[in-house]
């Protein structure tokens, strides 16, 4: 059972990695998840080393050699530059997860925006984000770059591959550095249409059938979901659950964030009536 998507990357040299991850630094850039310093991708070498991107540069202005390595315990072997605080939870991640190569942190505003309104990513709703993503929880907030912020992770990471960070941004974890920047586009792509689908009254749920249908072909697809075997967690109306931070890494539980009031079940006809009708007024001039 993989914890990926189906793209089956292969493990790059340390240059072709060096190079693509300045590839898809552009990439973020361009598509501001990232400003100023912002943001930092983390690359499994095939030895065992961590290729990082260092501290203070722009995703968008790296060169290959500007990169940093380093063990998994967080010592920098080699690199003009120097490593970012924030790789602890890189590291806290490709330590508990053998299968992931590539860790990516950066700030997509949609995403963020759900990270910092204290709101839990609804379930049920877009077939995409549940085949390729499934749940994506909120991890609670810690002052970026310590050890505390990268515990947080620990209840979560051996069943997930995207998390938010309360106040912070997104974290995704891949196969290769191309997973882990495609499960970034998604989660911000779907946190984008709930916003915009609560300007026409809300967003409509999957129902059961539906969602057994879809996680049966997540599953044919080999992707692990913690949902297969847990029942409560199939439940739409059930966010991902909040650690208690008071034992960091102990896998309990406080009550989960709280949806917006305003995302409601069944979009309201008479809105959505409405907002069409002065669609179509503008489009006729």
């Amino acid at each position: 059972m993989t914890y990926g998507t189906p793209l089956d990357e292969p493990q790059l040299s340390e240059w072709e990695a060096r190079e693509q991850l300045c590839e898809v630094g552009r990439w973020l850039w361009q598509r501001q998840y990232v400003e100023a310093n912002g943001g930092n991708m983390s690359y499994r070498l095939g030895d065992g080393r961590i290729l990082a991107t260092p501290t203070m540069i722009s995703k968008g202005m790296m060169k290959p050699e500007d990169m940093v390595i380093l063990d998994l315990e967080g010592n920098q072997l080699s690199g003009k530059r120097k490593k970012t605080s924030e790789i602890l939870v890189h590291l806290q991640i490709l330590k508990n997860r053998p299968d992931i190569r590539c860790v990516i942190h950066c700030h997509p505003p949609h995403a963020t925006a759900f990270a910092i309104s204290g709101r839990a990513l609804p379930k049920c709703v877009h077939p995409e984000q549940e085949v390729f993503l499934g749940e994506v929880p909120v991890a609670p907030y810690e002052t970026p770059g310590t050890q505390k912020v990268a515990n947080t992770l620990n209840p979560y990471i051996k069943d997930f591959n995207v998390f938010l960070l309360a106040s912070h941004g997104a974290v995704a974890a891949g196969r290769g550095i191309l997973d882990a920047y495609w499960k970034t586009e998604i989660v911000e792509a779907y946190c984008r249409l709930i916003i915009l689908s609560q300007s026409l009254g809300g967003f409509t749920t999957l129902n059961q059938q539906q969602m057994d249908e879809l996680l049966q072909i997540k599953k044919n697809l080999g992707i692990h979901d913690r949902r297969y075997n847990d029942a409560e967690a199939t439940k739409c109306d059930t966010a991902c659950v909040i650690p208690d931070t008071s034992n960091p890494g102990n896998g309990a539980s406080s009550p989960s964030l709280p949806v917006s009031s305003s995302v409601r079940s069944n979009p309201d006809p008479e809105l959505v009536r409405m907002v069409t009708e002065a669609v179509i007024k503008r489009l006729q001039g």
